[in-house]
């Protein structure tokens, strides 16, 4: 038995969407007692840090409909079925920004929200970022602008809260420890 393991009981399927499918699972817990877990299910998503040849982070600023407003954030997306999450990088990478690149490194994974989705994040860094020739299409329903911080501006951006998702802050920390080393 894992640790505090909850065993599932009953699953009730409540959506299954595009993006997010959601369940609520009837559960025993460790204790012997029941509970129920409202949980939403998603493929995953990766996010990327570009770096230009003048030391900038490539940022997108886009309108988030759950907060109501806008945040500047780095290129991300969801990984597509069977698709490996560099694969899902480059793609986003190009679709959001109009860059691609030949070299991509590993950063880091991490659950977004474990408390309710089991997402999980990839996190890869480029400084060797490509103007794409042809612009590719982007999802129909993504509008998105690109902004060239320096790490300092992203910092100030982290501060202002202009900058205030997980990935993101996630990536400006990340990058100032770089700068640390």
């Amino acid at each position: 038995m894992k640790k505090f393991e909850e065993k599932t009981i009953h699953t009730e399927k409540i959506y299954d969407g595009e993006v997010v499918k959601l369940q609520v699972d009837d559960v025993t817990l460790p204790n012997g007692k029941n509970s129920k877990r409202e949980l939403i299910k998603h493929p995953g998503a990766v996010g990327i840090i570009p770096i230009t040849k003048d030391n900038k982070i490539v940022f997108v600023e886009q309108y988030r409909k759950p907060l109501e407003k806008s945040l500047v954030e780095i290129p991300a997306g969801k990984l597509e079925t069977g698709e490996k999450p560099e694969i899902t990088a480059v793609r986003e990478l190009e679709e959001e920004t109009g860059y691609t690149t030949n070299s991509l490194r590993f950063v880091a994974s991490f659950y977004t929200s474990p408390g309710f989705a089991d997402e999980i994040m990839y996190l890869y860094i480029t400084d060797d970022i490509i103007p794409l020739e042809d612009e590719v299409a982007g999802d129909d329903d993504e509008f998105v602008e690109l902004i060239e911080l320096t790490l300092e501006e992203a910092i100030q951006y982290v501060k202002e809260q202009r900058i205030h998702d997980a990935k993101t802050n996630y990536a400006v920390l990340y990058l100032q420890t770089l700068e640390r080393m």
